[in-house]
């Protein structure tokens, strides 16, 4: 079994726990009012695209999400959160040494304490239990978005529940075979599709698009057709599911919690690299961190 495979089964469980710990780490993460920013690269970005979505909704104050990279300075800000896998990205480090110079009260979500960024976040929270050895993230995202949501009281034990389903239900008919996939997404789910299509371009060297789900007819939907999976995670408005029967793609309509429809998605991932002959552990092009130097313009 890939390490991927192994990982991403392991979700329920780490959900679970990162829900238990999320009351003993209250006073380090947003409190209700503060003007909240959640930072991350890659997959950590999608996962704070939904946590900024759902704290919102959570009526817990205004939140916005960017890549590490894209972060406004000018902006400002009561608290900014971290999400990193590995604690060592550049453009997170670099981020976080800019704030701490500005007095910008930061925490970090991490997996790996013993690395740069315990010298530059004012607070951790430390979710050494979801680590992972893949390049690939699965548990480590899932569960630190898990950690932000039942910090807002958006957590149930349904999406555990769903999650342990998510497992063992089958996969779409075919989906390995099939050459596009499309994710939708509502309000926090948006983030969540962003990350499916990102999954399946990193394990199985898919073509993967994401979209909020309106935004899907306003010409997305013209690349769908035979050969096409178009799988929705969340609510979906009237309508798109027939015209994307019409166009002769599969349509996959997510019935459960969006974060556990995410785990069929990386069972997918896996599933369609098997069948391409591809190891998910050894994605193309890609290290488990980014580390670049200064000469390489990634850092400001």
């Amino acid at each position: 079994m890939s390490h991927v495979a192994n990982e991403l089964a392991t979700q329920p469980d780490c959900w679970e726990r990162a829900a238990e710990l999320a009351p003993s780490r209250r006073a380090v993460l947003p409190k209700p009012g503060e003007r909240t920013a959640i930072v991350g690269c890659g997959t950590s970005y999608y996962m704070a695209q939904a946590a900024a979505a759902l704290r919102e909704d959570a009526g817990q104050g205004e939140t916005d999400a960017f890549p590490a990279s894209e972060f406004p300075r000018h902006r400002r800000y009561d608290r900014v959160v971290a999400l990193t896998r590995s604690g060592t990205t550049t453009e997170v480090l670099d981020l976080l040494a800019g704030l701490k110079e500005a007095g910008v009260p930061t925490t970090a979500v991490i997996g790996d304490p013993d690395t740069p960024v315990i010298a530059l976040a004012d607070e951790l929270v430390v979710l050494d239990f979801a680590d992972e050895r893949s390049v690939v993230q699965t548990r480590f995202a899932t569960t630190a978005l898990t950690l932000l949501r039942a910090h807002v009281g958006a957590h149930t034990p349904a999406a555990v529940a769903d999650a342990r389903t998510a497992l063992g239900a089958p996969l779409p008919a075919g989906a390995e075979t099939r050459g596009q996939f499309t994710f939708l997404g509502r309000g926090w789910s948006v983030g969540l599709a962003h990350e499916a299509a990102l999954k399946m371009r990193e394990a199985a060297l898919s073509w993967a698009e994401a979209y909020p789900a309106m935004e899907y007819r306003h010409g997305p939907v013209s690349v769908t057709g035979p050969g096409s999976v178009t799988w929705s995670l969340g609510d979906t408005p009237d309508g798109i599911a027939e015209q994307v029967l019409g166009t002769g793609a599969a349509w996959v309509a997510g019935t459960l919690d969006p974060l556990a429809e995410l785990v069929r998605v990386h069972r997918l991932a896996v599933a369609v690299a098997a069948h391409r002959g591809l190891d998910p552990d050894a994605p193309r092009n890609l290290t488990r961190s980014v580390v670049l130097t200064h000469a390489e313009g990634a850092v400001r």
